[in-house]
């Protein structure tokens, strides 16, 4: 038709009332025109260089698998320069073949080795069969740790949202620092509830003397006041610091309620201080109008946590607990 000079439209018309439904349309019509007045002579589609008829073959798929085993973080942008695949036949490949995901890494205190993975487990089974036993009770159970609080609490970064009218510039706040004021705090505490709430006046290394003297003796005193009749029959201290009764793993703060519970729940609820006595003060009664409840929960969650560092090998397992 083009080399006789018939336009568009009329070949149009005329596949038109031949095949009715099943005619091209007239942009498709008007485009065959062109591609034969601009010298195309036949009606099959021209190959396409580097593209696959089928992109989900069986050795593209291997060949993309052999990439990922190499190198894990690849991206499918990088697939694609590999192969000259198309960015839709990587993700097929990726997702409906090889039925993988990509997630984000999470991050681990520390890398442990056999020796340190197998010492974990050996304490975590040596602790738990003494609670099984019921050589140990929870009951008897004293959690204690130290903790740096600021005078001016800084609130959780989604805390710090606010409603702004669209255009306004988004609020500030002014970030803490590490020259802001702040006092230590070194805390003892049970299943029942707070026992000694220690403030470290003075910047210094809590080492064995001080422990003992300022920290011990006091805590001693304040367990036969509140169990006038056993004394510190019984008790039994958990320290992450070396100074354990009850043994703990280094590099492990899976275990200690201190650092899974008391530690967050603590400073997401304490308000600015003007200074360290009014801070003691603020955390004294908060603690002490905790519910007893969240105390007794948290140490049975110790227990469940060791026996996860069993099932697990040793492996961290804050990702795996609710």
């Amino acid at each position: 038709p083009t080399a006789l000079s018939i336009p568009a439209r009329a070949v149009y018309d005329k596949l038109n009332s031949i095949y009715v439904d099943e005619a091209p349309d007239l942009s498709t019509a008007e485009r065959w025109s062109k591609l034969f007045r601009d010298g195309r002579k036949e009606i099959e589609d021209k190959a396409r260089p580097d593209r696959p008829i089928t992109g989900t073959t069986t050795e593209n798929i291997e060949y993309v698998r052999l990439l990922i085993d190499d190198d894990p973080y690849i991206t499918i942008e990088g697939i694609q320069a590999r192969t000259d695949m198309s960015y839709g036949t990587v993700q097929l490949i990726i997702c409906d073949d090889l039925k993988l995901q990509k997630i984000t890494a999470r991050y681990i205190p520390k890398d442990l080795s056999d020796v340190q993975r197998a010492e974990r487990v050996r304490i975590c089974k040596q602790n738990l069969s003494k609670f099984y036993q019921g050589t140990w009770r929870l009951c008897d159970l004293i959690n204690d740790d130290e903790s740096w609080l600021y005078h001016k609490q800084i609130d959780h970064k989604i805390s710090n949202k606010a409603w702004m009218s669209i255009g306004d510039p988004p609020p500030t706040i002014v970030r803490g620092t590490r020259f802001a004021p702040k006092t230590l705090f070194s805390i003892f505490f049970k299943s029942t509830g707070p026992m000694l709430i220690h403030r470290i006046e003075h910047v210094q290394a809590v080492r064995h003397h001080y422990y003992i003297s300022q920290r011990l003796r006091r805590l001693i005193d304040e367990i036969k006041r509140q169990r006038s009749s056993h004394g510190t029959r019984g008790i039994k201290i958990h320290h992450d610091n070396g100074l354990a009764i009850i043994s703990h793993s280094p590099n492990f703060p899976n275990f200690s309620p201190c650092d899974f519970w008391l530690f967050d729940v603590m400073k997401d609820n304490l308000t600015n201080q003007e200074n360290s006595e009014s801070l003691h003060n603020a955390l004294t009664d908060f603690m002490n109008s905790s519910n007893r409840n969240e105390y007794k929960k948290t140490f049975e969650k110790s227990i469940d946590r060791m026996q996860l560092c069993v099932d697990k090998h040793a492996d961290y397992f804050e990702h795996l607990v609710k």
